[in-house]
């Protein structure tokens, strides 16, 4: 099994790479495959509402990295999805890329399918914007028929400069929890699986 996190912000290795990470040390426990892929430094441009990715099965706009991540997405058994909060909300980029991805989704109902996947939002957040920011990233799976997991509370950790959300002992723990249950979940969906494969 495998767990894909997409990390939408400006900075690599900061606040957002850090949370990541410790769900990802919890995975990797589990014996649980993890990469990430950092955002910064790369523009994922709009979508441009043109429709052509209908029976595409991806965007058909290569001037960024869109294509490529998005069909790291669709091959992994779990989603991670990560945002610092600069404006009350996710970073342009993770908006940019949610709107590409769930365009194609939509527009290839039925040959792309995200359903069962496993989905889990974090934030990397100094003040407020926190609550919005994961609600939007978890609007993304629920549209898609994947699987939210949860954790002991809001999946947000506090901190401004990178290094800062170390400090937030509760919010550190939040995230171990986190892992622990995205690698319980995925567990049980593959046992499942597997059981439904053998009748």
């Amino acid at each position: 099994m495998k767990v894909l996190a997409i990390n939408g912000s400006a900075r690599k290795d900061g606040n957002t790479a850090i949370l990541i990470n410790t769900v990802f040390e919890e995975l990797n426990k589990a014996g649980i495959e993890t990469e990430m892929i950092q955002l910064a430094n790369n523009i994922i441009e709009p979508c441009k509402a043109c429709w052509a990715c209908g029976g595409q099965k991806n965007c058909v706009h290569r001037k960024d990295n869109f294509h490529g991540i998005f069909e790291k997405m669709m091959a992994a058994d779990g989603l991670i999805l990560g945002s610092p909060v600069y404006c009350a909300n996710i970073s342009a980029n993770m908006q940019a890329f949610l709107e590409r991805a769930a365009v194609v989704c939509d527009m290839n109902r039925g040959e792309l399918n995200n359903k069962y996947k496993v989905g889990a939002s974090v934030a990397a957040v100094r003040r407020g914007g926190a609550l919005q920011a994961i609600d939007a990233m978890n609007h993304f799976f629920l549209n898609q028929e994947m699987i939210v997991v949860g954790s002991t509370y809001w999946n947000m950790v506090y901190g401004q400069m990178p290094g800062d959300v170390l400090k937030d002992e509760e919010g550190i723990a939040n995230m171990r929890n986190l892992g622990e249950n995205m690698a319980y979940l995925l567990k049980a969906l593959d046992r499942q699986k597997r059981l439904e494969d053998t009748k």
